[in-house]
């Protein structure tokens, strides 16, 4: 497999970056625990390369308000990665943090300037902590940037990384979370390396030769 085909990745490749999904998870949930002061689990149930004309569909809808942190990746692999948030899930948690207790949300509540803070604080470690685990298990050097916060529309918040990926194809690689104190919450990462690093990153975690 010399060239990279998106369209024939093999599904060891999806194993693989479930299993470093739910390290990472298990890394953000414990760091999490410890912000809310309270039980986090957290795991990957699903890895998938989703069609961009499928994206907003995958994320439950392109309408959905979202809150998005989105980061930059430099080192050895390059590109960007975000993390969405359902907007209710997204009240829920900087309420937590917050120490505000369980409270019902209007739906378009906005998020004052605090909770905005909270809220990339949350996506910085989640990120962070995926982005560990693929580092560790792959001995590729990953940094990234200062996350950027952005709620909006899930369409609207795609057309960032969509920028992107017209380098890649017609893929995303998209990875769901789902974690759960008091009540169930879903996040979704999606990962946009350019293509020399998707090659990288196959060989670094012995899919591809």
């Amino acid at each position: 497999m010399s060239e990279l085909d998106l369209n024939n990745v093999d599904n060891m490749y999806y194993d693989v970056l479930k299993e470093v999904g739910n390290i990472g998870a298990g890394n953000a949930a414990t760091a999490l625990a410890t912000m809310l002061q309270t039980k986090v689990d957290m795991k990957v149930p699903r890895v998938e390369l989703v069609d961009f004309s499928e994206m907003g569909e995958a994320l439950g809808g392109e309408e959905q308000i979202m809150a998005g942190i989105y980061l930059q990746i430099e080192g050895d692999l390059k590109g960007s990665i975000m993390f969405l948030l359902e907007e209710k899930s997204a009240h829920e948690l900087v309420a937590h943090l917050m120490g505000q207790g369980e409270r019902t949300f209007e739906e378009g509540e906005p998020f004052d300037e605090m909770e905005q803070s909270a809220l990339k604080e949350i996506g910085n470690i989640i990120t962070g902590s995926y982005l560990n685990s693929l580092s560790l298990l792959t001995n590729l050097k990953i940094t990234e940037s200062v996350p950027s916060l952005a709620i909006d529309m899930a369409e609207a918040l795609l057309s960032v990384p969509a920028i992107e990926f017209g380098m890649l194809g017609d893929k995303m690689l998209l990875i769901q979370t789902s974690f759960s104190e008091d009540t169930d919450l879903n996040g979704y990462f999606i990962l946009v390396p350019d293509l020399p690093s998707y090659t990288k990153l196959l060989k670094a975690l012995g899919v591809m030769q």
